[in-house]
């Protein structure tokens, strides 16, 4: 029978104290990169957890799930002032409360950790070591990372396509149809509003669902030949407010006119959008079309009210916190689930299509 592997075991496979090993997950920048990575490269081979619950990880229950994903805060949503409390709500903020209710309904707590920064091998094993099982955004820890913890604990991947021909094939996977709706929304600005020149606004670092929802725009453009380029027209940052901002004020800098739509990548950037194009007098609809993508709560009270794409990110977490507790309950040999959630288009007044969200209306994509 194997035995699970301790710090002792990584010290020595790595040539290094224990204290060192101690360090270099409890304070990674105290220690040389080389010995770091060494240490890493050991604990990985091996299949070590640090923690001081991971002897008792295959014999006990800790009664806690995880969920690891970047920091997607926005700072101009916390200034929101609105009696609903739940209009500063953002993507993330949905999944944790989706996750956590469904947890919570259980039996089990909900172990957040809210950030990558500061090494994500050392946060996530951090995280690995404290539940009994994690959903985690897709691409954002390492695969090698990934697949040590998974052979542990159950790991769920949030978002983004099911990974082909890789390590990862065998976990359980949840995500939204990206492409569909940024299709079905790119569908209508073209067919239905008769606009033809429209600019895709993306993200810097390429996220697995932005770009699928511009593989989505792409696919719209090219049925109804209207000329696209084979990368978003901006590619802003972090997608906050201040990024959707910043990308009217490049636009409207350039020479010539504006593009007759603006297609942002998220609801936080098209917010923005919408109060540059108010501070400089632009009208949206009538000299501007915006459309955003995820249906946070803010896009219904923003003037005039936000057509985007709603996902469903409350479910998102409900059905990541699903499948590790049936993970947990089945045993490591049943199958993994990959699910696509449908998604909804919902035509308000930034397009044309409504004065508010009494008027709005909504086309449900599987």
């Amino acid at each position: 029978m194997s035995t699970v592997p301790t710090v002792y075991d990584v010290a020595n496979r790595s040539g290094v104290s224990i204290a060192t090993v101690s360090r270099v997950y409890r304070n990674p920048d105290s220690v040389r990169a080389q010995t770091r990575e060494r240490v890493l490269e050991a604990a990985r081979e091996l299949g070590y957890v640090p923690s001081g619950n991971a002897r008792g990880l295959a014999s006990r229950s800790t009664g806690v799930l995880g969920l690891c994903f970047p920091d997607y805060s926005d700072p101009d949503a916390e200034d929101i002032d609105a009696e609903d409390d739940d209009a500063a709500m953002l993507y993330s903020d949905q999944i944790i409360r989706g996750m956590e209710r469904t947890a919570r309904r259980h039996g089990y707590a909900l172990l957040i950790a809210a950030s990558l920064k500061g090494g994500p091998e050392s946060l996530v094993a951090k995280v690995a070591g404290r539940v009994d099982g994690f959903a985690v955004m897709a691409r954002t820890v390492p695969t090698e990372e990934l697949e040590v913890i998974s052979r542990r604990q159950p790991v769920v991947m949030l978002a983004g396509p099911r990974e082909g021909g890789d390590q990862l094939d065998h976990l359980d996977h949840v995500e939204v149809a990206n492409a569909d709706g940024q299709r079905e929304l790119t569908r209508h600005l073209i067919e239905d509003h008769g606009l033809r020149r429209l600019a895709y606004i993306g993200s810097a670092e390429e996220s697995p669902d932005v770009a699928a929802r511009f593989r989505g725009f792409r696919e719209a453009c090219a049925a109804a030949d209207v000329a696209t380029d084979h990368e978003p027209v901006l590619r802003m940052p972090m997608m906050t407010q201040a990024d959707g901002a910043s990308a009217v004020d490049v636009l409207a800098d350039r020479n010539g006119p504006l593009p007759e739509a603006l297609v942002l990548a998220n609801d936080q950037m098209a917010v923005g959008a919408l109060h540059a194009l108010q501070r400089r007098g632009l009208r949206v609809p009538e000299d501007v079309v915006v459309t955003g993508f995820d249906g946070i709560p803010l896009g219904r009270l923003v003037r005039p009210a936000l057509t985007t794409v709603r996902q469903p990110m409350l479910k998102l977490g409900e059905r990541a916190a699903e499948l590790l507790v049936q993970r947990l309950g089945g045993g490591p040999d049943r199958e993994p689930v990959s699910l696509m959630l449908p998604v909804t288009v919902v035509r308000r007044a930034s397009c044309g299509c409504g004065e508010g969200e009494s008027e709005e209306s909504g086309t449900q994509l599987a």
